[in-house]
């Protein structure tokens, strides 16, 4: 007699346990079974509470089926949902992120009383004039001289940088953090970057090779801009 296919599996991790709900069954016979092994594996009730981490594949789950799960998993049962994850998401999160991930790119100068805006990142192909202002929720390259205001990472992205080919910039900001120009004159630094130090809590200027091996996304950015 063939064994029964098992529509819910179930692994303990250092973390708790991980739950795979098999993506081609129904999620009413993944639910039924579901509560019959949450009933079956319950801890004690002196135990401490299990985290539990939800994997559905390739089925995107609803927001009242993951209510449905909620009310399984729960902490009478002596669980808790920890996440949800999913090989898939919706077509408005889709685009979405690829609108928050696209590198924007703008060839020409902002001048002083300018402001650039974006979503994604940011490459401007030349200068930010005194009292220009350059400002992205990812990361900006600015392939040119920075000498205005730019702010990466401006919904709060603390990994965000900023990198110019010629910096001396009135401002940086990375996320909440704010790096303003020296008191004294300073002649400037070619190929640099800035970004937050999490060590020294404040935004460092380095020569930008650094990005190579503190922000591991840049790779990402020559494959695109390689490929066109």
């Amino acid at each position: 007699m063939l064994d029964k296919k098992q529509f819910v599996t179930i692994k303990g991790t250092r973390n708790g346990l991980t739950l795979f709900i098999d993506e081609s069954c129904s999620f009413s016979d993944a639910i039924h079974e579901l509560t019959e092994k949450i009933e079956a594996s319950r801890p004690k009730d002196d135990e401490p509470t299990v985290s539990v981490t939800v994997k559905s594949g390739d089925r995107y789950l609803q927001e009242e089926q993951k209510e449905q799960l909620r009310n399984i998993i729960n902490e009478e049962n002596r669980f808790t949902i920890h996440a949800f994850e999913s090989d898939v998401i919706r077509r408005h999160d889709a685009l979405l992120w690829k609108e928050e991930t696209e590198i924007k790119s703008f060839n020409r100068i902002v001048r002083s009383g300018q402001v650039l805006s974006v979503n994604g990142d940011l490459l401007l192909i030349g200068d930010v004039n005194p009292g220009g202002t350059v400002i992205s929720t990812g990361n900006i390259y600015v392939m040119g001289s920075l000498y205005g205001i730019a702010h990466a990472g401006a919904e709060g992205d603390g990994n965000a940088f900023i990198a110019a080919s010629y910096m001396k910039p009135n401002q940086l900001r990375i996320a909440d953090y704010i790096s303003r120009a020296p008191d004294y004159e300073s002649e400037g630094v070619y190929m640099e970057c800035g970004l937050i130090d999490e060590g020294q809590d404040k935004i460092i200027v380095d020569r930008i090779h650094v990005l190579a091996h503190k922000r591991k996304e840049i790779t990402g950015f020559e494959r695109r801009i390689q490929n066109g």
